[in-house]
């Protein structure tokens, strides 16, 4: 299956921090390279400080690498204007940890979710307010929540807004950091089936960023493992959580009792 994102030997430094004559630099990636096949998850797991979140910027756009490239659908991403820009925002989506971060308090979340489908000229404007209807169902809302408030409604639900938000571009890519981390467990799992659900009905793949290999297990078909700025394992779910490589890895596991070796991940039975 083609490789819908390859990041290339990217890296990622910022200033040690030290007075104005310290040229220092601390390597957040360092020379990571990976890939996301269209219509898969793969889940980039790490603690906190592995570079993980940065990663996902970079490939968003949103922070400037120091080297190497990102490349989707065959494209390198630095350098995109214009219309190439736009096409690549509408394409690749992000979710974060912080719904608030994407959901404007001041309005009613049902105008979050059709700004996408402004912006971008989907449908028409007859046709929008539908489509954010359509949009909520899609996710697990009652529809006629569109009409409240973030501050109105609870953390899973805002969740699911922003999930139905990076869905109206209807993207091929989206960008998950730690989406589920803020939320209880209960609540956790339902958000987890809603992504594996989605895969599973538009073929949407997913960078599924967090710090719990646990969550990785249940959603992802490839896992890349992330230490200190540089990527420490890469491999199938089942393969990596059966006989991980590295003794980081290992540590991760061992931290999760819940995860025993040996034991395929829960969702796949392909």
């Amino acid at each position: 299956m083609a490789d819908l994102l390859r990041v290339e030997n990217l890296c990622k430094s910022y200033p040690a921090g030290g007075p104005p004559w310290d040229r220092r630099r601390v390597m957040a990636l360092d020379g990571i390279s990976l890939s996301v096949q269209r219509g898969k998850t793969l889940g980039l797991v790490g603690e906190s400080g592995s570079g993980k979140s940065t990663l996902g910027r970079c490939v968003l756009g949103l922070t400037e690498a120091s080297g190497g490239q990102v490349i989707f659908d065959g494209t390198p991403v630095q350098g995109l204007t214009g219309r190439a820009l736009s096409d690549f925002r509408r394409r690749v989506q992000p979710v974060f940890q912080d719904p608030f971060g994407s959901l404007d308090p001041r309005w009613p979340v049902g105008r979050s979710v059709r700004e996408a489908l402004d912006c971008f000229r989907i449908g028409t404007a007859a046709t929008r307010d539908g489509q954010v209807l359509d949009l909520f169902n899609r996710v697990g809302l009652d529809p006629a929540l569109a009409c409240r408030f973030p501050s109105a409604l609870s953390g899973g639900q805002r969740q699911r807004v922003a999930i139905a938000a990076a869905l109206a571009s209807e993207p091929e890519l989206i960008i998950a950091d730690e989406p589920v981390s803020a939320l209880d467990m209960s609540v956790q799992a339902q958000i987890l089936n809603l992504f594996m659900d989605l895969q599973a009905d538009l073929g949407v793949a997913s960078l599924f960023i967090t710090h719990d290999l646990g969550v990785v297990n249940h959603v992802s078909d490839d896992i890349a493992v992330l230490s200190r700025g540089k990527l420490v394992e890469l491999g199938q779910t089942d393969q990596v959580m059966r006989h991980p490589s590295h003794a980081y890895t290992r540590s991760l596991l061992a931290a999760n009792p819940t995860l025993v070796k040996g034991e395929p991940h829960a969702h796949r039975t392909d």
